[in-house]
């Protein structure tokens, strides 16, 4: 670490027009190695503790966050551009997934007997005991959710967490560590790491290598996935990897036409369509196909793009400018490849990067906004010949993170879902997470579950015990 690592800052900008939120000083290499040795620390004594004492103070976590939803969802606003009511949502769920595991998390850690018939006088059990520290990377785009969807639960089964969030939400990353001592949480036991931008790759290989720390999770692109996984594996070490989504949200023949038309609306643009599970590819089957797109353009079209803290906005701008610009090249490249542009299709004038809520219907394999993971308010649009194309086309993809299948059938929309390929898959609903199912993916969209009984026992050691008496 040199003399001028030891000045690094990260610089927090409002996305809504791009004005300087806060500089914070970032971590030197000493400042990272006090980190780790206080969380491993921390972790160790946290793990000691029994189930009951670590899971009252998860309820105290969720009054908390009720207590103060409105600052935390502000500062979210404020650093990604999450319309404000949006905003507050997260934050919500975060509580509600503590109190899940407050009621919870007790009996799903309880030791398991196992039984042996021979030989005489022999018992066994599995109990599920805490790895250590989790290193977590963490994305911008959820920035409370996220990390509380992987923090509640790891921290139920005794462990520590180790927080390198996004550095466009730093100041979120900060307000996360607190409100798990605000809660009563000991100190140390969740640490939020700031790095300058150039240091991180190293930093997180380093962290990944070091023996006290005991597992690692990520949620964000497949090239940060790759190394982290890569690390993971030369160390031995557990990991989970949430990667990028590229769902489908398949409609067909029988479906409920405007029930899934104003469903797909907000299935793809809440947060500004930056989410993995948002719904990005939409197969249609061709009797059903033009009124599902009239009706799906009259609500695109109704969407209201602006300001994040006025309560009437539905997308805000996108997080950083560049992902604006990026998400223009898909564009771009898929009209070109043959596509059409129904609604949308360029950034909005003015301060700020923001970006039209885009259509672009004839879409198919072979273009950017179907191969690839549109991070933003693009729509793809297919139409399929009929059910077997539709199952063509929504396999047509190197993701395999959530589903969604309409139909009046169900019978028919469980068919049709247990030949695709996902990590969830949902019939006549919109993919969400929720803290009583498993969440994660196939494919490139990662590997390892988060929530549900899953979300704990992932970072647990399944120990096994026999006993001769």
């Amino acid at each position: 670490m040199t003399a001028a690592d030891t000045t690094a800052t990260v610089i927090t900008a409002n996305p809504a027009d791009g004005t300087t939120l806060a500089t914070y000083p970032a971590m030197g290499a000493a400042e990272v190695e006090a980190a780790v040795a206080r969380g491993a620390e921390a972790a160790r004594s946290w793990g000691g503790l029994p189930v009951t004492e670590r899971v009252a103070l998860l309820a105290r976590l969720a009054v908390h966050l009720r207590a103060d939803v409105e600052r935390y969802a502000a500062l979210v606003t404020a650093e990604m551009g999450k319309p404000l009511a949006q905003a507050r949502g997260e934050v919500e769920k975060s509580a509600v997934t503590a109190d899940y595991y407050a009621a919870n998390a007790e009996a799903i850690q309880a030791a398991r007997p196992v039984e042996i018939d021979s030989p005489a006088g022999v018992s066994a059990f599995v109990s599920p005991e805490p790895l250590g520290l989790v290193l977590a990377v963490m994305p911008w785009n959820f920035p409370v959710w996220q990390v509380m969807r992987f923090a509640i639960p790891t921290l139920a089964a005794g462990n520590g967490v180790l927080l390198k969030h996004s550095p466009n939400v730093t100041g979120t990353a900060l307000a996360i560590a607190d409100a798990f001592e605000q809660a009563g949480f000991p100190q140390h036991l969740v640490t939020a790491l700031v790095l300058a931008e150039p240091e991180v790759p190293d930093t997180v290989a380093r962290l990944i290598a070091d023996d006290r720390v005991a597992a690692v999770t990520l949620t964000g692109s497949n090239r940060a996935g790759e190394m982290v996984g890569a690390a993971a594996g030369r160390a031995s070490k557990r990991s989970v990897l949430e990667l990028g989504g590229s769902d489908a949200f398949v409609v067909l023949s029988d479906a409920d036409v405007p029930a899934a038309a104003a469903a797909a609306v907000g299935a793809r643009f809440t947060n500004s369509g930056q989410s993995c599970v948002c719904a990005k590819r939409f197969v249609v089957e061709a009797p059903v196909a033009q009124e599902f797109i009239e009706l799906f353009l009259a609500g695109v079209r109704d969407l209201t793009v602006g300001d994040p803290t006025d309560p009437g906005t539905a997308v805000g701008p996108l997080a950083r400018a560049d992902l604006r610009d990026a998400l223009q090249r898909q564009v771009d490249e898929s009209v070109a490849a043959g596509a059409t542009l129904a609604a949308g299709g360029r950034s909005v004038p003015g301060p700020g990067s923001f970006y039209e809520p885009t259509v672009l219907l004839d879409t198919g394999p072979g273009m950017p906004a179907f191969d690839e993971e549109t991070f933003g308010p693009v729509a793809a649009i297919a139409v399929a010949a009929d059910e077997g194309d539709a199952v063509r086309l929504a396999n047509a993809t190197a993701y395999g993170l959530g589903l969604s299948v309409w139909s009046r059938s169900t019978e028919r929309a469980l068919g049709v879902a247990r030949r695709i390929t996902s990590g969830a898959a949902f019939v006549n609903a919109v993919v969400a997470s929720d803290p009583r199912v498993p969440f994660g993916g196939t494919k490139r969209s990662g590997y390892g579950r988060e929530l549900a009984q899953a979300g704990i026992l992932e970072f647990t050691n399944q120990r096994t015990y026999w006993v001769q008496a």
